[in-house]
């Protein structure tokens, strides 16, 4: 069925408030940054990137799953999980963060390893020229040694006191802020595709409007 069509009879079913409002953030969304976790166990730190990454109009977020369950505390996303494009990657007895560095390498995309080290570049010294996913490890450990050794370049966010590194939800925070400053200044198109915003106003639609597949399903 063809996607307009599908939005604008769902549009007779959303107020005119409402789908102003999508339009408007679908406006802000890029996918030129991305954000890849790694085997994040915590509930209240993984609701609290996906409401960064929201925030920041970061549309895609790429969850590898080797040991941990990627969970949500609704109270803390505030519900940010369904306005994101969420890619999963829990197989069994596979490598998830290389299937997952294998898909975003052919979409295009720079894989930065965030670590806490200063032999690495700054966060303010990444290059915006070309898509880029921020790799964030798990809350004890950091990345896994294939994540460090196959991302394209190390980064650290600089910090100059007695602790060497940031709760998670921080650390992504600070990395958003910075790249979606910086990439809503420059000159470079950072905004979605139109048929990518099709896709996702389509996507938006459905999950605000109730028994929106059943609405359809009567076009």
């Amino acid at each position: 069925m063809d996607i307009e069509k599908q939005i604008e009879y769902l549009k007779l079913f959303a107020t005119e408030k409402r789908f102003e409002k999508l339009n408007a953030v679908l406006q802000n969304r890029t996918r030129h940054v991305t954000v890849v976790l790694e085997d994040i166990f915590q509930g209240h730190n993984a609701s609290a990137v996906l409401r960064s990454c929201d925030c920041f109009g970061i549309q895609d977020v790429y969850l590898i799953e080797h040991r941990n369950e990627f969970k949500t505390n609704e109270e803390v996303s505030m519900g940010a999980n369904q306005w994101l494009t969420i890619h999963r990657y829990k197989e069994k007895n596979i490598n998830n963060a290389e299937i997952c560095f294998h898909d975003l390498i052919k979409k295009g995309y720079k894989i930065l390893a965030t670590v806490p080290r200063v032999k690495s570049i700054k966060i303010q010294e990444i290059d915006l020229s070309e898509p880029i996913a921020m790799v964030f490890g798990t809350e004890k450990e950091g990345l896994s040694e294939y994540a460090l050794s196959h991302a394209h370049q190390l980064v650290h966010i600089p910090m100059y006191g007695f602790t060497e590194s940031l709760n998670i939800s921080v650390s992504v925070a600070i990395c958003l802020y910075e790249l979606s400053c910086r990439l809503r200044y420059s000159t470079s198109s950072f905004q979605l595709s139109e048929k990518e915003k099709k896709e996702v106003l389509l996507q938006w639609l459905k999950n605000s409007i109730r028994d929106a597949d059943q609405i359809l399903s009567r076009m």
